[in-house]
């Protein structure tokens, strides 16, 4: 919905627009047997009848506004952005009438009769209710702290940060272009340059001067007066207000049916009636107008700067982000602020009637709706998205309460540990072994791991959405220590036990087992999609009962008739590699590496990525194995019968090769080897194709042939470890290490195979899945930037964190992966010092919480030699009362334990229990004692690790610069911890359809069709706009990828204007310092080059950099692209100096990274030896450039034209050199009229530039004329030759799509190796 009158920018419909006039459907075949149908839907105008009374006046006017409408937005929409509207925003009780008639808020606008092109609708303002009042009055206070950053700070109200128009100082879509180099300013702060070791914190949140604007009102808060007495209530009185203007006149204020007015109220004296003049006004902002000249004036101020921002600036973000540090914010009065704090209220939103919401009817309802056409998916995926996000956010408010001791437990008279609550229809319980049931698993470790086990079965069985089949709201929040899980409440689970409940599965971990038919059907189907093998477990009876899921897996029939499951801790199968167990022996491979090894519990589980890429790996052994007897079986028969032949021409029947039988039995025998096919299988989805072809080819014949077929099948399914002998079955039994668990036939030949299968999967991720990261590292397709995305990059291979510590060791020996040896060993300790930290935090007094964490970070970080030992309150002493109070109190959950221990901690004893949590749960040996040690041994940072940390822990510290490093001084103090917030684990909804499209963009960009994919990314965007609303990580993907291509067709300015959303949205739903927020503003900074705004692009840059050193530091490849940007750019300002540092640099990392011989190290030579020649270096530049020659002559060949540009660049640079070393010379000798000539310095084009800033960055325009692309598509359409598809692979715009967290990993890592075909003209 846009405004064409004030507003210029979209907060919903983003780049849809730009097409938005488009035929109303129009479809796309993308592929033989799939059609997408366009739902850009025709934008129509209405114009909005707004009444404004001037109280001046008798008499109200009308102002007319243009408004532009979707048809399938909602009336409430309009609502929405009256109330966002510079010159409508503080309005909030109104209806909208067109022709006499109310329109429903719910409907949507193309349902409602006689709405089209020009219709007129009228702004009716309606009486006020408490309710209503009560949202007029929040929505006031919103607008008078709209410019205020404390709530993005406080992490509330799904506010966050950005801050990338701080750093342009403007909007740098209206930016007047720069054209003169000499008013460019382009010096970088001292910390920026190369080789700084000074790490600043207070540049990661740079303030500007007007940050929270002018302040309009001293106070208004709810009166003492509250609530209206029976006499005032029939008189209309609903409320009252007390403000303090800025001029420091006080007034009571009444709100009432008809609107507000000033009463005759004092502090003292209580008087309702109307004081003069008495008007009453419909909206509260015309009263303070009237009242306040300064407010009128501020509030006016306030709301223009507001509507200055960037739209995007002012959307809530789906979930809560929180910033790790925060400056020193004043608190000022805010009653509603309080009152929110205080109230009653539950967290149920203000705008829905009733009580508090009934979350598990809300998420199943919303999966329950349609889905055949696309309308009814993105109506179905927006509801569920949306109940989800609200789930989440109640979800870690009550867990917060929880833990605060705010929430009165359902079992208060049970020991702490063992305490239930439930809170807005949530129930909540705490990661500890209850009654111990996990006593056999692990006790509290195994407590502590079961919920996000249980999270990851959610995540999985709700992303194959099984019709019928329903699983939990479920978030996994940590926080203080503890981990509480949250659940949407099944219907009538609360009324009886839940043993009696149970229709299907164990309550005791297999001793009783029940199964239910309808349950069967449902898991059945699921399990086909999860790999999960339907199995029979025998019960304490001797009964045989079949189950198709573990048997901790729970089914309860829901007094709505609905089946859920519950409790899917073991939905994928058992690590064997972390499992003790009697009778189980793995391969001597896996051996030699050091498992099985003990771990803290027994839930140790595969990923469900592991699962699908071992499934995949042994079908593509089968269908190879097969193919490959196949193919032997048909040269056989065709030899014997050349055979034949040839004995009846020479009377030689026994004439048979022996050698090329030899020959076959030995390309079998290196078939039958699994792990080796393994490795040297990458590049196999080709192949695969192939395979299948020749199967399906030879399995058409005749009987004889069909039977020998069999025959084959049956061997490859052998080789592979098949469940079943006649085909290809690999699927997973996950109960066959569970302790309780009784298996029909345990010692037969069935269970032995399950058993075998699952131990291949867990060497499988040792052999294979372990060195393909490192190997992927290695040539660059992945380049984690910190702990966060590596985490990311291990599990899109189905790694777990548990072999953090073998991956460690793995990177020991190779020299290139240091950086990432650095990172794995950051995440390493930072995941240790959790661990400890957790168990640390328990049970702490409130009062001491911030002492305590402030002294726990000294003992970890801190260079301070002599750490006093804190005392436990600082602010109060507690006086004893004489008179003994025998009464027993009801304490939180926090100070029941009353835990003093934690002011033993010193730093000894801290890397102690660091070193033992290390080598107990990782096996990984940490050689240092002490963080100073621990730095210089692993190249590591202070600062990088206190990030990571705090965000894993959710601790807030005070933005300030720390010392690290002193010796006599601590680094934290109390006063630095600020806050801390819940650490919220959660499923992510997906847009199914708007990935389909944004996939399908991405393979006709591949195919040359750049028009095509940019329409089908465009309506990618239109569909994520449809389900997420306008913020969400994907949308951010989608931006850049629409900005890129905007960039390759030749529009800067476009491209300048959604990579702008992209970097906003970035840091406002992944974090301002996160490696994707570097990543778009690195992008940013390009397309602001190309539109000549160079000061700004260089902002950019250095802002990347300075991230980029906060997060790991200068040691990383990524610091090369980065500094090969910034001195280009400072060489085409004329700044050699500066220039010649940052790619001196580059060079220098792509050495370490890429070797002597790579074509980035070449280019590297080549700027810098450009820099030098211009610098007067000839000498130097001569050096260096023959390097550059000598790469290209030895990879390229003499031929290439890069090799004849460098061949002649040397030439030039010899003849420079020469004349100069001439002129010398003659001075040396004394030749009084020789003089040095001045060195010709031919700064370099803009476009030159940009043409080389475009190869530093991947992208390579490959200039062909129209009639060339053409047959070029004709060719590719054509042709299944492999050079076209290499070539193809080759000019990829994009590789990766959004299906999961890790090809968004991926995009970012190959965002720099990319080259796209573009026509000329």
């Amino acid at each position: 919905m846009t405004l064409e009158d004030n507003e210029s920018e979209d907060m919903t419909d983003s780049a849809a627009n730009a097409t938005a006039d488009d035929e109303t459907a129009k479809s796309a075949n993308t592929s033989a047997d799939q059609e997408f149908i366009f739902i850009h839907d025709t934008g129509f105008n209405v114009h909005i009848q707004c009444p404004a009374l001037d109280p001046f006046e008798v008499q109200s006017y009308n102002s007319l506004a243009d408004l532009k409408v979707s048809a399938m937005e909602l009336v409430q929409e309009i609502h929405h952005l009256l109330m966002d509207r510079e010159d409508t925003c503080h309005r909030t009780c109104f209806s909208l009438q067109m022709d006499g008639m109310t329109l429903d808020n719910f409907t949507e606008l193309k349902n409602i009769e006689g709405l089209k092109e020009g219709s007129v609708i009228k702004v009716v303002e309606e009486p006020y209710t408490v309710r209503e009042a009560r949202i007029h009055l929040r929505h006031v206070r919103d607008l008078l702290k709209s410019l205020d950053p404390s709530d993005a700070y406080n992490g509330i109200d799904l506010n966050s940060l950005s801050f990338v128009n701080t750093i342009s100082q403007s909007d740098i879509s209206e930016k007047k272009r720069v054209q003169r180099a000499d008013s460019v300013d382009c010096t970088p702060p001292d910390y920026i340059l190369p080789g700084s070791k000074d790490r600043q914190l207070l540049p990661l949140q740079p303030q500007s001067k007007e940050q929270k604007g002018p302040i309009a009102l001293k106070v208004m808060t709810s009166s003492g007066w509250n609530p209206p007495p029976g006499t005032r209530k029939l008189h209309g009185d609903l409320m009252y207000l007390y403000v303090i203007t800025i001029e420091d006149k006080r007034y009571h204020i009444t709100s009432s049916t008809r609107g507000f007015f000033v009463n005759e109220s004092t502090e003292e004296e209580f008087n309702p009636k109307p004081a003069n003049p008495k008007v009453v006004y419909h909206s509260l902002i015309d009263l303070l107008n009237q009242i306040s000249p300064t407010f009128k004036r501020n509030f006016s101020s306030i709301q223009r700067k507001r509507h200055q921002r960037h739209p995007f600036e002012r959307v809530a973000t789906p979930y809560q982000m929180y910033s790790w540090t925060a400056p020193h914010l004043d608190h000022t009065i805010d009653s509603i602020r309080a009152e929110d704090a205080f109230s009653s209220k539950l967290g149920y939103e203000e705008h829905i009637p009733g009580q508090t919401r009934d979350w598990n009817e809300e998420l199943q309802t919303t999966r329950e709706l349609k889905r055949k056409t696309l309308p009814e998916r993105l109506l179905r995926e927006r509801a569920i998205f949306k109940v989800h996000s609200d789930f989440v956010a109640a979800a870690s408010r009550g867990a917060v309460a929880v833990i605060d001791g705010n929430v009165i437990a359902i079992n208060p008279g049970e020991e702490t540990k063992m305490q239930m609550f439930i809170w807005n229809n949530i129930f909540f319980s705490l990661g500890f072994d209850v009654r111990d049931h996990y006593k056999e698993l692990g006790g509290d470790a195994a407590a502590f791991a079961a919920p996000t086990n249980d999270l990851q079965g959610v995540k999985a069985y709700s992303a194959i959405d099984v019709e019928g089949l329903y699983t939990l709201g479920t978030a996994v929040i940590d926080y203080k220590g503890y981990r509480v899980t949250a659940q949407s409440i099944i219907p009538g689970i609360l009324e009886r036990e839940q043993e009696q409940s149970v229709v299907y599965g164990s309550v005791d971990f297999g001793k009783t087992v029940v199964t239910h038919s309808k349950y069967l059907e449902l898991l059945n189907r699921a399990a086909q999609v999860l790999k999960i093998l339907p199995h029979k477990v025998v019960n304490e009876n001797g009964e045989e009962i079949e189950i198709c899921s573990s048997v901790e897996c729970k089914g309860i029939i829901g007094n709505d008739g609905r089946h859920y499951i519950l409790d899917l801790l073991r939905t994928f199968p058992p690590d064997s590699n972390f499992l003790i167990v009697d009778d189980l022996e793995l391969s001597k491979e896996v051996q030699s590496m050091g498992f099985p090894r003990h771990h803290k519990h027994k839930l140790c589980c595969l990923r469900q990525e592991l699962v699908d890429a071992f499934f995949e790996s042994r079908y593509l052994m089968f269908i190879k194995l097969a193919a490959f007897h196949l193919q032997q079986k048909g040269l056989r028969n065709l030899r014997e019968q050349e055979i034949k032949f040839k004995a009846i021409e020479n009377n030689d029947i026994e004439m048979i090769d022996s050698e090329s039988k030899g020959v076959i039995n030995d390309e079998y025998k290196e078939n039958q080897n699994p792990i080796q096919m393994n490795e040297n299988e990458d590049k196999s989805e080709e192949e695969a194709e192939n395979y299948k072809k020749i199967v399906e080819s030879f399995t058409t014949g005749e009987k004889s042939d069909i039977d020998s077929t069999k025959e084959i099948v049956r061997k490859a399914a052998q080789s592979v470890g098949s469940l079943k002998d006649n085909e290809f079955d690999i699927r997973f039994n996950p109960d066959v290490f569970s302790p309780g668990v009784t298996h029909l036939d345990p010692s037969g030949e069935s269970v032995k195979k399950q058993t075998q299968l699952v131990k291949d999967a867990a060497e499988f991720l040792l052999t294979v899945q372990i060195p393909a990261f490192i190997r992927d590292s290695l040539d660059h397709t992945t380049t984690p930037f910190d702990g966060l995305t590596l985490t990311e990059a291990l599990h899109s291979r189905g790694i777990n964190m548990r072999y953090l510590g073998k991956i460690a060791q793995s990177l020991v020996s190779h020299k290139p992966l240091e950086y990432l040896h650095s990172i794995v060993v950051s995440e390493l300790i930072c995941r240790s010092a959790k661990h400890m930290f957790t168990n640390y935090i328990q049970g702490i007094e409130m009062m001491s919480l911030s002492t305590a964490i402030s002294h726990f970070l000294n003992c970890f970080l801190s260079s301070c030699q002599t750490l006093a030992q804190p005392s436990a309150t600082d602010e109060l002493q507690f006086r004893q009362s004489r008179r003994k109070n025998k009464r027993k109190t009801r304490q939180n959950l926090i100070s029941s334990q009353d835990n003093n221990d934690w002011v033993n901690l010193s730093q000894k004893s801290f890397w102690n229990n660091l070193k033992n949590e290390l080598d107990s749960y990782y096996g990984w040996n940490l050689t240092t004692d002490s963080i100073d040690n621990c730095v210089e041994t692993y190249i590591l940072q202070k600062i990088s690790i206190l990030r990571i940390f705090c965000i894993r822990t959710g601790i807030q510290l005070l933005l300030r610069e720390y010392n690290f490093d002193h010796k006599t001084r601590v680094t934290f103090t109390d006063e630095d911890v600020l806050n801390m917030f819940p650490v919220v684990k959660h499923i992510h909804p997906r847009a199914s359809d708007a990935y389909n499209f944004y996939s399908t963009g991405q393979r006709k960009i591949q195919d040359g069709y750049l028009k095509e994919g940019y329409e089908l990314i465009s309506e990618a965007l239109n569909l994520l706009n449809n389900v997420y609303g306008a913020m969400h990580s994907e949308i951010a993907q989608c931006l850049r990828m629409l900005a890129r291509l905007n960039y390759i067709m030749g529009d800067h300015s476009e491209a300048i204007s959604f990579q702008q959303k992209a970097v906003l949205m970035s840091e406002k739903v992944n974090g301002i310092d996160h490696p994707y927020t570097i990543t778009e503003y690195t992008h940013l900074a390009l397309y602001c080059f190309a539109s000549s705004q160079v000061s700004t692009s260089l902002k950019f840059l250095y802002r990347a950099r300075y991230l980029l050193t906060l997060i790991c530091g200068e040691n990383h490849p990524e610091m090369a692209i980065l500094d090969s940007n910034i001195g280009l750019i400072l060489h085409a300002v004329g700044e050699y100096d500066l220039s010649l540092r940052f790619l001196e640099n580059a060079l220098k990392l792509n050495l370490r990274y890429f070797g002597l011989k790579s074509l980035k190290v070449a280019v590297s030579y080549h700027l810098v030896a450009r820099t030098q020649s211009c610098m007067g270096d000839f000498r130097g530049a001569l050096q260096y450039e023959k390097e550059t020659f000598s790469i290209y002559r030895q990879q390229l060949g003499e031929e290439h034209d890069k090799t004849k540009e460098s061949s002649e660049c040397l030439r030039h640079l010899t003849q420079q050199a020469v004349v100069l070393q001439k002129k010398m010379n003659e001075i040396y000798k004394g030749n009084a009229t020789a003089v040095i000539p001045p060195i010709q310095i031919q700064p370099p084009s803009v476009s030159s530039v940009l043409d080389m800033l475009n190869i530093i960055n991947g992208i390579l325009f490959v200039q062909l004329s129209p009639q060339e692309v053409e047959n070029f598509k004709g060719e590719f359409v054509n042709s299944n030759s492999k050079d076209i598809e290499e070539f193809s692979s080759e000019k990829s715009a994009q590789t990766n799509g959004f299906a999961t967290e890790s090809n968004f990993v991926k995009e970012n890592n190959e965002i720099n190796k990319q080259s796209v075909i573009t026509t000329e003209g």
